[in-house]
């Protein structure tokens, strides 16, 4: 077995923040050397929880279209990782999940990465992975994703795709209009090299 995979196993029997997990530790996280799109989110809800697939949900249908991809494409893990910034679920707060376990990203985001050689492209989705994945002062998700051609080709910030940010998307008509054709054609031509 290589390293990565003796890492993704590892990864999956992770139990570090069980404790104050409410329906106890799952790891849900896609990898493979060869996959040069990383999906960053925030962590599993409960449907993914219970499936244990990433973005099994509505999120993840959102997600797929916004892509421009079929869920064949989008679950094949030589093309696509999937590392949230928390590997299982956090639970449900007073307006939606919990953030990801803080525990998480630190024991494990920087080994998973390094598995990544080939990545090209990193959807950061969400505040908690642009935190990650963007280095620069704070700014709110939708300057980010406004000033996305300051990380692009490498790093695009986008909203969560939960149907909870719907007004969002409706506030915000430009994202969908002038930044969802052109992440289609990078995703296409990524996956197509």
């Amino acid at each position: 077995m290589s390293s990565w995979q003796n890492l993704l196993t590892e990864v999956r029997q992770c139990t570090l923040c069980e404790p104050e997990l409410p329906m106890g530790a799952r790891p849900v996280v896609q990898l493979h050397p060869n996959a040069k799109i990383l999906v960053a989110g925030q962590a599993p809800g409960r449907r993914v929880h219970a499936s244990g697939k990433p973005f099994d949900d509505p999120s993840g249908d959102r997600l797929r279209q916004w892509m421009g991809i079929d869920k064949a494409t989008f679950y094949d893990a030589e093309k696509l990782a999937i590392i949230p910034m928390g590997l299982c679920y956090p639970g449900t707060g007073k307006s939606g999940d919990l953030p990801p376990r803080p525990e998480c990203a630190p024991a494990w985001r920087q080994k998973l990465l390094q598995q990544l050689p080939n990545l090209e492209l990193t959807l950061a989705i969400g505040q908690y992975a642009q935190s990650w994945h963007i280095d620069e002062p704070k700014q709110t998700l939708t300057e980010r994703v406004k000033n996305w051609e300051h990380y692009w080709p490498d790093v695009l910030p986008l909203p969560h795709p939960s149907p909870r940010n719907n007004l969002w998307l409706k506030r915000n008509p430009w994202f969908e209009d002038s930044i969802i054709p052109m992440l289609q054609e990078r995703v296409a031509r990524l996956l197509n090299a």
